[in-house]
């Protein structure tokens, strides 16, 4: 009997909380349609919901939580930092053909080698930047019954300090050099060579001062308005030309130099312009004081590199040259641009 009275005590409990709870709501509902200041609020309905604490509860001491720094000893790292960088690349090209003594299509056997070195260093620690490069090409080629032959020679050595105005433009003064490892031969229709270059025959030294625009590390411009050029011909073996006095590349037979002035402009680009592909160019062009049109210099150099894999690399190279005292010895052609192409299959090693 105790149980049943209990029982029916709970579901009264239970049913007057409900009855509360619904006239909590109908108060919400009501205060939604009016302004806040309006509302009334059932305080003692809400007062028997609250949570008092225990009685004879002992009270409790809350401390506002404090903050403070702790300094930990860190030692010093052995970092340095380097402003120097490096950039090579090194490849090397093979051309080979070979037929039988039988072979009715006609064809010479021939073996070609090519290699190049770019080698670059950098120092860049604003405002000043310090660039030298050094690029080295040679190539031979020997034909069945024929001696052997050049197919590339150069070497370019440049080096550039600058320091920056702003921040595309910068003041540069630089100094470069340019020859070949070998001698170069002119050969006729019955086999006989003559030799019109070796190293240093000609060679060329050039001082340029001016300008720079770089507006990227792709690209950049020297305007040089005050350039000197000094023309080597250290030997004289080479041939010169009949002319009295005679000359080889502007330079009088006896001596060994030839100096001007000019304005120099200089424009070079490298960018791998696709994936896996990069295009490499550099023109010049030297304007001589005192001198016509016609003796002004350009000179293109093209480079196009196309990766098959890590190591395995296809690449086309050209050069076009105008350069009038080039043919001062040479009676067997005029003045004209000197063009060549070469295509390669070759291993190319690239670091960084």
């Amino acid at each position: 009997m105790a149980q049943q009275t209990d029982s029916l005590r709970r579901v009264d409990s239970l049913k007057q909380v409900d009855l509360d709870l619904r006239r909590i709501a109908d108060s919400l509902r009501r205060a939604d349609s009016v302004r806040r200041d309006n509302i009334k609020i059932d305080t003692n309905l809400i007062n028997r919901y609250r949570i008092d604490p225990r009685r004879n509860a002992l009270p409790q001491r809350l401390r506002p939580l404090q903050v403070f720094p702790e300094y930990m000893p860190v030692s010093m790292m052995d970092y340095k930092v380097s402003y120097w960088h490096k950039y090579a690349t090194i490849g090397i090209n093979f051309n080979q053909a070979t037929f039988s003594n039988n072979w009715t299509g006609g064809g010479v056997n021939s073996f070609a080698i090519n290699s190049n070195v770019d080698y670059k260093v950098e120092y860049n620690k604003q405002p000043f930047v310090f660039t030298s490069q050094l690029i080295l090409l040679y190539g031979r080629s020997k034909n069945k019954e024929q001696l052997p032959r050049k197919t590339n020679d150069r070497i370019f050595w440049d080096n550039k300090l600058a320091t920056q105005l702003s921040k595309s433009w910068f003041f540069f003064g630089s100094l470069s050099f340019e020859s070949q490892f070998d001698k170069g031969f002119r050969y006729d229709a019955n086999g006989a060579t003559t030799l019109i270059s070796q190293f240093m025959a000609p060679g060329y030294v050039t001082e340029s001062f001016g300008f720079e625009y770089k507006p990227n590390n792709w690209f950049d411009l020297r305007i040089g308005t005050g350039t000197a050029r000094q023309t080597f011909v250290l030997t004289d073996n080479i041939e010169y030309s009949g002319d009295a006095p005679g000359k080889a590349y502007n330079v009088i037979k006896g001596r060994s130099m030839y100096n001007e002035l000019a304005f120099q402009a200089v424009a070079a680009f490298d960018k791998e312009v696709m994936q896996n592909l990069r295009l490499t160019s550099r023109y010049q062009i030297f304007i001589p004081y005192g001198r016509g049109a016609q003796n002004i210099d350009h000179r293109l150099d093209l480079t196009i590199a196309a990766r098959v894999n890590k190591l395995v690399a296809v690449t086309i190279t050209g050069v076009a040259i105008y350069d009038r005292d080039a043919f001062a010895n040479r009676t067997d052609t005029k003045p004209g641009i000197q063009a060549s192409e070469n295509l390669a299959l070759g291993v190319i090693y690239r670091f960084p």
